[in-house]
């Protein structure tokens, strides 16, 4: 699990533990099944009417993404596209093609091997930008669902909330103050998981998912842009440096963090006289 979901879900525990066990007289109001059932259930029930069966379903694993720590090896592609990109400029094809067997990241493996079958800069350039755009698009559209899933949950809240108060009404005439008490207290859990529920893990799934996007994205591009310095058979050296600025985050190019050497005074006028 990476760090960052570690502490976010630690932090929602510990929050809602503190709101249960010290700010409530009693815990136990805090659990409504009904109530989560009309929440959940209406949210799926929504969820499965406005997607694909194929793409809700895929809603725990994309959970199981975010939660994981997922690397991108980053450092290896840039070396290992350095390396091919030295066999090819000294025309040694047969060490690409032995080199290539190796590289595990498929949108890497896919440009060296065009610009092997010679083929045109542009045509590469094109095809590798279309994959792209077409995984951008694809894990939008993942991101979102959990959006749309983040507006539908306080929603049925609401509605939970209203059949709470029709069954409250029903209840307001016999003038016993504690069953009225919790009948409301039952109306108005159903509009707290809703809203639980859309802040606590729907929209920050969509968060992540769309952090994990951007980065995966900057990577590719990273990746188109060492291909297209080799095809071009540019320096192995110039491609190094400039892959390196797409994972450069704080650096700044005219200070390096050391404190700068003492100014040296020029003499005053008359001194030493």
């Amino acid at each position: 699990m990476n760090p960052s979901s570690l502490i976010g879900i630690v932090a929602s525990f510990l929050l809602l533990g503190i709101v249960i066990f010290f700010a409530a007289e009693d815990p136990r109001l805090y659990v409504d099944w009904p109530g989560l059932g009309i929440v959940l259930g209406g949210t799926l029930a929504a969820t499965f009417l406005s997607y694909p069966l194929k793409e809700v379903l895929r809603v725990f694993g994309l959970i199981a993404t975010v939660l994981r720590n997922e690397r991108t090896y980053i450092k290896n592609d840039i070396e290992e596209l350095v390396r091919i990109s030295k066999l090819w400029i000294n025309d040694d094809l047969h060490a690409v093609e032995k080199a290539l067997e190796n590289v595990t990241n498929p949108f890497l493996r896919t440009g060296v091997q065009l610009v092997i079958d010679q083929t045109p800069e542009e045509d590469i350039l094109d095809l590798l930008q279309w994959r792209i755009l077409r995984l951008r698009a694809r894990e939008a559209a993942e991101a979102q669902l959990f959006r749309v899933m983040a507006n539908f949950a306080p929603a049925f809240g609401m509605i939970g909330t209203l059949v709470g108060l029709i069954n409250l009404m029903g209840v307001l005439g016999d003038g016993n103050m504690q069953i009225i008490g919790q009948q409301l207290a039952v109306a108005l859990m159903t509009t707290f998981y809703g809203i639980l529920l859309a802040n606590l893990l729907f929209k920050p799934v969509a968060v992540k998912l769309e952090r994990r996007t951007e980065q995966r994205v900057v990577l590719m591009n990273m990746v188109l842009q060492g291909i297209s310095m080799m095809s071009e058979r540019r320096s192995p050296a110039l491609m190094r440096e400039t892959l390196k600025s797409f994972i450069v985050q704080f650096d700044d190019e005219i200070f390096d963090g050391r404190k700068p050497a003492r100014a040296v005074k020029a003499p005053q006028a008359g001194a030493g006289r």
